[in-house]
């Protein structure tokens, strides 16, 4: 078990040294800083002054050099627009965005296993092709529009949630929480819910067809032929054999959630990462986007070394092909 977490951790490294190289190499091929940062009357003694500032004079392979440098240590950079590091910029908005993702993913579980479970124990039933159509709406409907709706719902029509902002927080543990408070999960309510639709979409036809497909299986018809009860049939013998895929898109879809909350943010002017990335690309504040992304890089990575272990757990096969490898 050791020897294939360190492995894993291993790989985990040298996906985030090549991730690093893109991403730096990428984001630095677009556009020039300095013409956004600078006044537009400066004369080039000016620009080289302040293109010499940020670091810009010099070639490309030492400026990744010298940001590996201060990676190793912990520092990301200085944002070009704000001259102050960009990764606490970052973790001033994490917790805004952790929260809003993680209360998407509640939703999209609290609704999705059950109603995918449903749906997949009684395939013919009207309410299981109701939950099948509500399904294909949560993938079609464009989340900008779905967001729009909402706020013209239940905002502007029937004035119950705020359209905009985070609400009322209390700091627990030193980070800033807003579902712990009233005012908190009105704001939380429906940029949660526009996230969390697609998820809900996805969970319920994964739930559905795993379910679908256990349910023909021989040890669920053995399980059947010794008296066992449905509930425990469903509960023992189905639902634990259909979490290795759930276990696994959850994972993955908590970090695309994390990842691209942006729409969401912006819409409802959510104070989270999302937000403070399209408000560094209007200004081109390169350390600023290189730090996200690899922040982004990171999760994913985390998160697929977390799903793999879980595996361990809910499939002991797993763990032995792995040590093996």
């Amino acid at each position: 078990m050791l020897t294939y977490v360190l492995r894993r951790l291993a790989q985990s490294a040298l996906v985030l040294l090549a991730m690093s190289a893109l991403v730096f190499v990428g984001v630095y091929a677009i556009g020039n800083p300095v013409d956004i940062l600078i006044n537009p009357q400066a004369d080039q003694a000016e620009i080289a002054r302040a293109t010499a500032a940020l670091g810009l004079d010099k070639p490309l392979p030492v400026q990744y050099w010298h940001f590996l440098q201060g990676a190793l240590g912990g520092e990301l950079g200085r944002s070009f627009s704000s001259n102050v590091p960009a990764m606490d910029l970052i973790l001033q908005r994490m917790p805004a965005t952790v929260e809003l993702a993680l209360a998407a993913i509640v939703i999209a579980l609290v609704l999705g296993l059950p109603l995918g479970l449903w749906a997949g124990l009684h395939p013919e039933s009207a309410s299981s092709k109701a939950i099948m159509a509500g399904s294909i709406v949560g993938f079609s409907l464009p989340t900008f529009w779905v967001g729009l709706m909402l706020i013209m719902v239940f905002s502007v029509w029937l004035g119950w949630l705020p359209p905009t902002g985070r609400g009322e927080t209390v700091e627990v543990l030193g980070i800033e929480v807003s579902f712990l408070t009233l005012d908190g999960l009105r704001h939380l309510a429906m940029p949660a819910l526009n996230l969390a639709l697609f998820k809900l979409a996805l969970l319920i036809r994964l739930t559905r067809a795993g379910t679908r497909e256990a349910m023909v299986q021989d040890y669920v018809r053995f399980a059947r032929a010794k008296g066992v009860p449905e509930k425990t049939i469903v509960r023992v013998h189905v639902l634990k054999n259909i979490l290795i895929p759930i276990v696994t898109v959850v994972g993955l879809e908590f970090g695309s959630v994390i990842a691209f909350a942006i729409v969401t943010e912006t819409i409802f002017a959510w104070p989270g990462m999302g937000k403070l990335l399209i408000d560094s690309i209007n200004v081109l504040d390169r350390p600023v986007i290189v730090s996200y992304l690899l922040v982004i890089v990171v999760l994913f990575v985390v998160i697929n070394l977390v799903v793999d272990l879980l595996y361990t757990a809910l499939d002991p096969r797993v763990r032995l092909s792995g040590a093996r490898a």
